[in-house]
């Protein structure tokens, strides 16, 4: 039934899943050995094979460097294989993104909302190119210690700040209910900062990047602190009120172990019974951070880092429930990167030699060569595929989360009709032999599907040549406003009076009523309603007037769900023959 573009849809569409799947695990992995042998074979033309990672600079690299290398080459790595998830295509975009997009000025909400339908154009493709892209700088990173790693962190910077801007919507910074304990800054805006470290010079590293950073993170506890002072965020409230209270009842209703979720309930329940208290103890713990860490460089104290560490790890857990579970974690949040760039510049590992290696040399060498060449293989494939995916044509994923797959058919003795179209002229099933017919069913009054399923099949009309052989027929779906002048009124409306070879077709109740019946159209109507509830169906019949597929439209209100929807209908027709 003709259910107000509804447009909804399970997020774990067996369809869309298995096509994700097998993308991500058949065709790319096919693609990645190709590459990466490529590029094997030609770093071991150039002679670079038995020489990686064994440079002098980067058997030098300062302990803190290594570190902030490990440590956010592991977070793109869990970050990557949280990508796996089969939710990620149809539920990234619309459950993680959108909500975020809400408390944002207009430009930014609208670069939000265009980087969404993109993504829902091709959900697909991009949830494969996402994975495989940051799977690939974890492990870039985790292994070279020379110029690949740079390059490496240079473009984890750029993919980070990109997130963080329209995946994160600036990571919060213009909500007004923002707070440390709950995400702002962002937490892909510390993997910019360690990538822009890991990309630049090495030149005075271990002091240089421990005195800034520590510094700067001084700043943001400070600055978070004052947040917590504001009463817009809800922190000085009592009972279910408080905003941690709030936010930890919501967070344990996704599936999570039993005593993750009993720890973050206990702490959002003494939040909520004492009020302000717990707040002042969450301020106090900024402050006296913030305080810590802007003299740590200066008097080379340890216990600023390590408050801020231990906090940011028990905030972790009980404000942020460790984001890792519900299906669309997408990364581990906030708090454990601000923890692992802490940790990193403390002001004990500026001052240390840099870490022994352990490994042969052999393996660090080849073994990470090849491991390179597959991990650089992974991010160009991920960059070649996200760059052809935008501009390419719509996935059928979204229709077929939603509709399900069409029926192929073979009726032959097709139940015929003689109507009257919108000229006044005499429309009958087949009168142009070898001609394939596009046939639904709208409602000349309705003001929901019908001018969206009208709008799809006028879109479809229009990306087929000018002389395709098809016929794309409307069929009045209304007993009460059947009469020409509605048909007229709608093809005005929607302006289709221009649509090559269109014919909306009605007459008689008993008439239309008929054709209703043949064709399996329920249609649901009283006297005092506005429009009519209908079955939402798009028929294809081929040129000898055999009914060839029914697919069913609940058409999605989305620019990329219409997309997708005619992608799907002109790849059924070009099946037909019809270009």
């Amino acid at each position: 039934m003709n259910r107000m573009g509804s447009g909804s849809f399970s997020l774990l569409s067996p369809l869309v899943v298995s096509v994700f799947r097998r993308q991500l695990y058949v065709t790319s992995v096919a693609w990645i050995i190709a590459l990466s042998l490529v590029i094997l074979i030609v770093a071991t033309l150039l002679r670079r094979v038995q020489g990686f990672n064994l440079s002098a600079t980067g058997l030098g690299e300062p302990r803190n460097r290594t570190l902030l290398r490990l440590s956010f080459g592991a977070l793109w790595l869990v970050d990557g294989l949280l990508q796996f998830q089969p939710s990620m295509p149809l539920g990234l975009a619309n459950q993680v993104v959108r909500p975020m997009a809400a408390s944002t000025p207009g430009w930014l909400h609208d670069l939000m909302n265009s980087a969404i339908n993109l993504w829902n154009a091709h959900p697909v493709g991009f949830a494969v190119g996402v994975a495989w892209l940051q799977v690939g700088l974890g492990v870039l990173l985790l292994i070279s210690n020379g110029s690949v790693g740079r390059i490496a962190a240079a473009l984890s910077a750029g993919w980070a700040a990109l997130i963080w801007l329209i995946g994160n919507g600036a990571g919060g910074v213009f909500d007004s209910s923002s707070s440390i304990l709950f995400g702002w800054p962002g937490a892909t805006l510390f993997y910019v900062v360690a990538g822009v470290w890991l990309a630049g010079p090495r030149t005075n590293f271990p002091q240089r990047f421990s005195k800034v950073t520590l510094r700067g993170l001084g700043i943001l506890a400070l600055l978070g602190a004052v947040l917590q002072c504001l009463p817009s965020r809800e922190f000085w409230h009592g009972g279910s009120s408080n905003a941690l209270t709030a936010m930890t009842q919501s967070m344990t209703q996704t599936p999570q172990p039993t005593w993750l979720a009993s720890s973050v309930k206990a702490v959002g329940t003494l939040a909520g019974t004492m009020g302000g208290g717990f707040n002042v103890a969450v301020i106090l713990w900024l402050v006296i951070s913030g305080v810590g860490l802007w003299l740590t460089p200066a008097r080379n104290w340890s216990w600023g880092t390590w408050t801020f560490i231990g906090g940011a790890l028990f905030f972790w857990i009980a404000a942020q429930d460790t984001a890792l579970f519900g299906g669309l974690a997408t990364d581990v949040n906030s708090l454990v990167p601000l923890a692992a760039l802490t940790w990193c510049a403390s002001a004990g590992h500026a001052t240390s030699s840099p870490l022994e290696r352990r490994l042969p040399r052999e393996i660090r060498s080849s073994t990470g060569a090849v491991l390179a060449s597959f991990a650089g293989a992974m991010v160009i494939f991920s960059l070649a595929l996200m760059g052809w995916t935008s501009v390419a044509s719509a996935e059928n994923s979204l229709f077929l989360a939603h509709n399900g797959p069409a029926s192929a058919v073979d009726v032959k003795n097709l139940p015929s009709f003689s109507l009257t179209d919108q000229h006044g002229h005499r429309y009958t099933l087949g009168m142009h032999p070898g001609r394939t017919t596009l046939l639904v069913f709208l409602d000349p009054r309705c003001s929901t599907d019908c001018p969206l399923m009208a709008e799809q099949v006028a879109t479809v009309r229009k990306e087929l040549s000018a002389n395709a052989a098809i016929d794309v027929v409307a069929v009045a779906a209304n007993p009460y406003h059947e009469s020409l002048s509605d048909v007229r009124s709608f093809i005005a409306q929607r302006q289709l009076t221009t649509l090559q070879n269109f014919y909306f077709v009605t007459g008689s109740r008993a008439a239309t009523s008929k054709v209703w019946s043949d064709y399996g159209i329920t249609v649901v109507m009283k006297p005092t309603d506005k429009m009519s509830a209908h079955s939402n169906f798009v028929f294809l019949i081929d040129g000898q007037v055999h009914l060839r597929w029914v697919i069913t439209d609940d058409p999605l209100a989305s620019a990329a769900g219409a997309a997708s929807t005619e992608g799907f209908i002109l790849n059924l027709l070009h099946g037909m023959g019809v270009h």
